[in-house]
């Protein structure tokens, strides 16, 4: 091979070949910041199940099974619609998390400081035996029970969380989510466990948290109005008589790892920009 033929060759590459190298880069940065913000969320486990239907589908069409190509073609078909209805409102905050202008810079992050606020307005409640169910959020989406009582949408204070559980007000049975360093609704519904093991001491407060963190990864507060007790209910169990300093180490470790999770999603993007 001469010296022009190798010239040629690289002039080649760099008039054509630059071009599918840019297109897998970009590709993969879309796929992988979706894989991001779905990680962690009931939507991953939708994405992990179409993609064993999927490779089900290129076995079926490589070994020659007809009816079973067939079958999953429809499938598809219906799936492709029925995902973007079931799906919505996590497309929905998906755009709009990509719209924000701190998530393509740098982020601010206020939640170390609410620990210690929502764990003493948690105290304080329990001093006044005043009943509480307070569910934080953390990487599964709340949307379904927030829909459910009434949109608060304001900063959490340790004034706002005592007039919500006042007694005898409307809001006072119901749940309230915590979304960041904001309240995003009170008076929500929340499933109630029905596992014959929970002991028949427990009420409804308790059920309801032990049954959200049965099917979300939130972390759910409780306080007996009986006895003034504080409980944390995490993936289906529950902790009881939690100390002050122990449930604001608790708050804080959710936020740090909410933080670690969302620093690594903005120093990709960042990335990505910076190359364009």
């Amino acid at each position: 091979m001469n010296i022009e033929s190798i010239f040629n060759s690289l002039l080649n590459f760099i008039s054509y070949g630059w071009k599918p190298l840019i297109e897998i880069s970009i590709i993969a940065s879309i796929f992988y910041t979706i894989y991001l913000f779905i990680e962690g969320t009931r939507t991953i486990q939708v994405v992990k199940g179409l993609l064993i239907l999927f490779a089900i589908y290129m076995l079926s069409s490589l070994f020659n099974f007809p009816t079973i190509n067939w079958l999953l073609k429809n499938i598809f078909a219906v799936l492709a619609i029925a995902l973007i209805i079931i799906f919505q409102p996590e497309f929905r905050k998906g755009l709009a998390e990509i719209g924000r202008k701190p998530f393509l810079s740098s982020f601010h992050y206020e939640e170390a400081s609410m620990a210690p606020i929502l764990s003493n307005a948690v105290f304080a409640l329990a001093e006044k035996k005043i009943g509480a169910l307070i569910a934080i959020e953390r990487f599964t989406g709340l949307k379904n029970y927030i829909d459910t009582g009434i949109i608060i949408d304001s900063r959490l204070s340790v004034e706002l969380i005592q007039t919500l559980f006042m007694p005898r007000t409307p809001l006072h049975d119901g749940g309230v989510i915590i979304d960041g360093i904001r309240i995003a609704a009170a008076g929500c519904l929340f499933p109630l466990s029905q596992r014959p093991d929970i002991s028949r001491s427990l009420g409804t407060r308790h059920r309801a948290a032990i049954g959200l963190t049965e099917e979300t990864d939130a972390l759910v507060i409780v306080v007996s109005e009986e006895t003034g007790g504080v409980s944390i209910a995490s993936r289906g169990k529950l902790s009881r008589n939690i100390e002050e300093e122990t449930l604001a180490k608790i708050i804080s470790r959710i936020y740090e790892n909410q933080q670690k999770k969302q620093t690594k999603k903005s120093l990709f993007i960042n990335k990505i920009f910076k190359r364009q």
